[in-house]
């Protein structure tokens, strides 16, 4: 079949030294597209998943040193023998998908129109270990008032392997959104690395973002004049630098050394989903077992994106690049915005959101974790409707 492509012209007028009109013609080329992984490369992930060289590992240590051997081999005896990638990217492919360059880089996201004459633009922001996939369960639950974008940040999925920072992000989808896609006034939600980018959009373009509903607003770093802040702020700020030495290794590695992971991770299918893996279990809902709250087909298709894409070196060098850079993520966000804090993530209260935001809505939620998204569509979903229906939607 004959590709369909679809041409968007922007052409912008400046006025010369000698006050004669220039223009500049900027073209933009968006292409539907579709996962389509070559079998040779399901071929060969199959046979390195049966070449498996497993480490030693204590009796019964479940996931105190990290990700649990027990569960991660029945995982991956699955991934072997029951898992169906080609149902998996039959059901991402149902989804209308695109790409488009912008800036040199070329961008995938997912473009679902609302039936709703009057529906409002909503650019959802993922995070890492996920990506695009984080919204999958949510979209039949917002088509209804939304027209979704739901790209893949630069360095993920099936977007260019180009890491940026935040506010190098937040051009390229504000550039998608206005100039690519025509909404002029838009509505962003996010989390973890797109709750950076999310916040870098509403302060670079406060005129075309309406709202902004976010699940994290940043973390005390240490530079804070503590003598400002409340006790429940000061609290907040010992829980987190006590979470730096237990669980934010990771980060550090990301945001210093991020080369002398990838060699390992992008060559092992095991290594990468321990890596991936055990952030889904540390910060889900704090109760029962990870399968509780993911299925095994939800975890590993986030994994096998990853894989078939090659991008968890660029993904993790996202922190590199943004590291210890003073950015428009950084600076208080004066855009009406609603916040979530789910149990499964820092306990951050409402003193400190509103410091970093423009706070019209703050809920304190009684289940769900980091990737609240996809392990509860519904109650997500909820929360930020009502937010915008509120604030923003009448």
């Amino acid at each position: 079949m004959k590709q369909i492509i679809f041409f968007l012209t922007i052409v912008v007028i400046t006025v010369s030294a000698i006050g004669q009109p220039k223009t500049k013609t900027y073209m933009y080329t968006v292409k539907p597209f579709k996962i389509d992984v070559q079998q040779t490369v399901l071929d060969d992930l199959q046979n390195r998943l049966r070449q498996t060289r497993w480490p030693d590992a204590p009796d019964n240590i479940g996931w105190k040193y990290g990700t649990d051997p027990v569960f991660l081999k029945s995982l991956v005896a699955y991934w072997q023998n029951g898992y169906d990638w080609r149902k998996q990217e039959a059901a991402l492919n149902a989804i209308p998908q695109f790409t488009v360059e912008i800036d040199g880089t070329t961008i995938h996201f997912q473009h679902i129109k609302s039936k709703n004459p009057n529906a409002r633009p909503l650019l959802l922001l993922h995070g890492w270990p996920d990506c695009f996939y984080r919204y999958h369960k949510v979209i039949p639950l917002l088509t209804g008032d939304y027209d979704l974008v739901v790209p893949s940040i630069p360095g993920f999925g099936f977007s260019s392997h180009v890491a940026m920072t935040d506010d190098g992000s937040a051009k390229i989808f504000a550039t998608l959104m206005k100039d690519v896609l025509g909404y002029k006034n838009f509505l962003v939600a996010g989390g973890d690395v797109g709750s950076g980018i999310a916040k870098s959009i509403a302060n670079l373009y406060p005129e075309n973002v309406a709202a902004v509903h976010l699940t994290d607003v940043g973390y005390p770093n240490g530079s804070e004049d503590w003598s400002t802040m409340s006790k429940a702020e000061q609290e907040f700020g010992q829980i987190i630098q006590k979470w730096w030495f237990t669980e934010g290794a990771y980060s550090l590695l990301h945001a210093t050394k991020p080369q002398t992971q990838a060699f390992g991770l992008n060559d092992s299918p095991v290594g990468l989903a321990s890596w991936i893996l055990e952030k889904f279990n540390t910060w889900r809902t704090p109760d029962g077992t990870i399968e509780d709250h993911f299925t095994k087909d939800e975890l590993l298709t986030n994994v096998m994106i990853y894989w078939v894409s090659q991008t968890i070196n660029s993904s993790m060098r996202t922190y590199a690049v943004g590291a210890f850079q003073q950015l428009a993520s950084g600076q208080k966000v004066n855009t009406p915005t609603g916040v979530a804090i789910f149990p499964g993530d820092a306990p951050t209260p409402k003193e400190w959101a509103e410091r970093k935001v423009n706070l019209k809505q703050f809920t304190v939620m009684e289940k769900g974790g980091h990737f609240a998204a996809l392990e509860l569509p519904e109650l997500w979903a909820k929360e930020v409707d009502g937010f915008f229906k509120r604030n923003v939607v009448k």
